[in-house]
């Protein structure tokens, strides 16, 4: 499958003073100076897509655009923190201000400034995945395993969570989350709703989010609160992602 990025972008002003023709190949060259405006880019794997990015955003900061007017994003920690020591490294200087992270991190900067309008107190915990099927684990247990009690099939807390993440990523109830994807569980709809209902009510009653919540209450907070959506566009003029495909 080939990767890509995508680059949102508007027109930068001043003149660069690094030679990019003699750095980079004809079309990465044309992907850092011409990609104005939504821009999918499609390349295999091993041709320098990571390193376009790289230098793209050199070359806006040369032509004047401010670190904090850029969003810079990957899918994991490692590939993050890569991408911010490249960047320092071609510009032999701290990107201070630059967002650079992952899809979780960036969701959790923002709701920490803007979450309140959400009801999310700044300084909510994160349950990592670990922590959340333990969570699950308490939750079925309340609800009592399988449809009649004593179901020994009951599926363990792993897989429960599995399909409660699933159904919140793909946005999807329970019941249609069971019913298009794990029809095997499907007498056992009720409960998965209880222990979704009692996961949910318990991260609310901590002030706690999971790794989904870090996704689907930005999503959440950028439609319900528009003026909070008009800052962040105003402030991201360049919104770049790796690995979009992912």
């Amino acid at each position: 499958m080939n990767k890509k990025y995508l680059l949102k972008s508007g027109p930068p002003q001043a003149q660069t003073t690094r030679d990019y023709s003699h750095e980079l190949n004809p079309e990465q060259l044309a992907v850092i100076t011409q990609a104005e405006g939504p821009c999918l880019v499609l390349a295999g794997a091993g041709s320098g897509k990571t390193r376009t990015l790289i230098y793209r955003v050199s070359f806006l900061l040369e032509k004047g655009i401010r670190p904090e007017e850029i969003l810079l994003v990957t899918f994991t920690n490692k590939a993050a923190q890569e991408m911010r020591n490249r960047v320092e490294t071609l510009i032999q200087a701290k990107a201070k201000g630059l967002w650079c992270g992952t899809f979780h991190h960036i969701g959790n900067r923002i709701l920490r400034q803007y979450g309140r309008t959400l009801g999310l107190s700044e300084d909510f915990g994160i349950l990592d995945e670990e922590d959340s099927r333990d969570l699950v684990k308490v939750c079925a247990k309340t609800v009592g395993p399988g449809p009649s009690g004593g179901d020994a099939r009951f599926p363990k807390p792993r897989v429960v969570q599995s399909v409660l993440s699933f159904a919140v990523n793909a946005n999807l109830t329970v019941a249609e989350t069971l019913f298009k994807h794990y029809t095997y569980f499907l007498p056992l709809t009720k409960d998965f709703e209880k222990i979704k209902t009692l996961y949910e009510d318990k991260k609310r009653r901590t002030s706690n989010l999971d790794y989904d919540d870090l996704l689907v209450r930005w999503i959440e907070l950028l439609e319900k609160c528009p003026e909070v959506r008009e800052k962040l566009s105003r402030q991201f003029r360049y919104v770049l992602v790796d690995e979009y495909q992912d």
